[in-house]
């Protein structure tokens, strides 16, 4: 499956998901609030004004959702999976303020004790009822979420249970009061809801901040991605591995040594046995770039200040002339390892020792040239 069929599938899975929760948040934030004022609660209207929030998230959810499923064009050559991510911090925002807007109603409340509300039976039957929808939403969610492997739903699903505790403080509040007769505990369960409110607003900000900053792949998993690209063969390293995160995604760099002397082409079909061995053992991993390297460019010595190819024919070529092989040598072959040259000249039938030995002596004189072989070809 290619990265737009998954990210059409991801989206539809979620489009699903998050309908579902908006039905029932519908439903259980006109119970709430309805209820709420009804029977006399206010940690019960506090919940229901959350779960209202919840349905604002849910729309936030779904209009992400499918903005970060379009595949990847012009302007944004790695898709546009950030979406996801920006959403998950605007609805940290969006609980933080509930959070907020709900601890200043509660300490208002408390400051004045006329504006306290006594809560009636019917608010005990109403907090278990969002007990019950709250973590049935972070169930589902959360396993669909995991499905797919989208953070913006395993967000939302953390979201959800977040609500289904805050609805058994909610529910501890109201049982207290209705049994003790003490309206001020039903406030307090309003702060304690509105604390958990903020907690996860700032805890989905952090994580999404994380990842809009590059934050690597966790650690184990970049160790074993290492692991698993030494064991391609033809592979003789692997260094200077980094991640970043990007919704649900993986992107990768990497550094493979092979063999200095193998052919372009060869070192291209390793390269590309890494990409499908990866990709193959982690579905999260949807771009790779791999730079091939001769030797370890960690310690071996750079080679930046030799001479290029065109720059050494014209040393090469009117040496091969002066000494009557211009004709017989077919293809030269240039090496540059731990900051010398390495000549492979490639014979169309052989030459005398005489002529090779010169050869040799005069090409070991250009600058960087450190030895000069002949191959026959046949």
């Amino acid at each position: 499956m290619n990265q737009e069929d998954k990210s059409i599938r991801r989206y539809r899975a979620t489009r699903k998901v998050t309908l579902v929760g908006a039905a029932v948040n519908v439903i259980l934030a006109i119970a709430q609030i309805a209820g709420g004022f009804l029977a006399q609660s206010q940690a019960l209207i506090a919940d229901g004004f959350h779960t209202l929030s919840d349905l604002i998230t849910d729309f936030v959810v779904l209009i992400a959702a499918k903005m970060a499923s379009k595949g990847a064009d012009e302007d944004h050559p790695y898709g546009h999976e950030r979406i996801e991510t920006i959403a998950t911090v605007v609805l940290g925002l969006a609980l933080g303020a509930v959070g907020v807007g709900i601890a200043l109603d509660a300490v208002d409340r408390l400051q004045h004790p006329e504006k306290l509300l006594q809560p009636g039976i019917l608010a005990i039957g109403l907090a278990f009822f969002g007990i019950l929808c709250k973590e049935g939403l972070y169930r589902y969610t959360y396993s669909v979420g995991k499905k797919i492997n989208s953070s913006l739903l395993k967000a939302n699903a953390a979201h959800h249970r977040s609500d289904a505790i805050s609805s058994v403080m909610v529910a501890i509040g109201v049982i207290a009061s209705v049994i003790f007769g003490v309206p001020w505990l039903d406030a307090l369960a309003a702060m304690a809801v509105s604390v958990m409110i903020f907690y996860m607003g700032a805890k989905l900000i952090l994580d999404s901040t994380m990842e809009l900053v590059d934050t690597a792949w966790e650690s184990e998993k970049v160790e074993s991605m290492l692991l698993l690209i030494g064991e391609v063969p033809g592979v003789e390293n692997a260094h200077m591995l980094r991640t970043r995160k990007m919704s649900s995604n993986v992107l990768v760099d990497v550094h493979i040594q092979v063999s200095p002397h193998i052919s372009v082409s060869e070192g291209h079909h390793i390269a590309e046995q890494v990409m499908s061995q990866l990709k193959d053992e982690y579905d999260e991993v949807s771009d790779i770039m791999i730079h091939i390297d001769p030797e370890d460019d960690e310690t071996a010595a750079p080679s930046k200040h030799l001479p290029d190819r065109q720059t050494l024919l014209q040393f090469i070529n009117p040496i091969l002339l002066e000494q009557g092989a211009a004709d017989v040598v077919k293809f030269i072959l240039i090496h540059y390892l731990d900051g010398n040259i390495e000549l492979e000249l490639s014979l169309s039938h052989p030459i005398e020792q005489n002529q090779i030995t010169s050869i040799q002596k005069k090409l070991g004189d250009i600058t960087g040239v450190e030895t000069v072989n002949f191959l026959l070809k046949l």
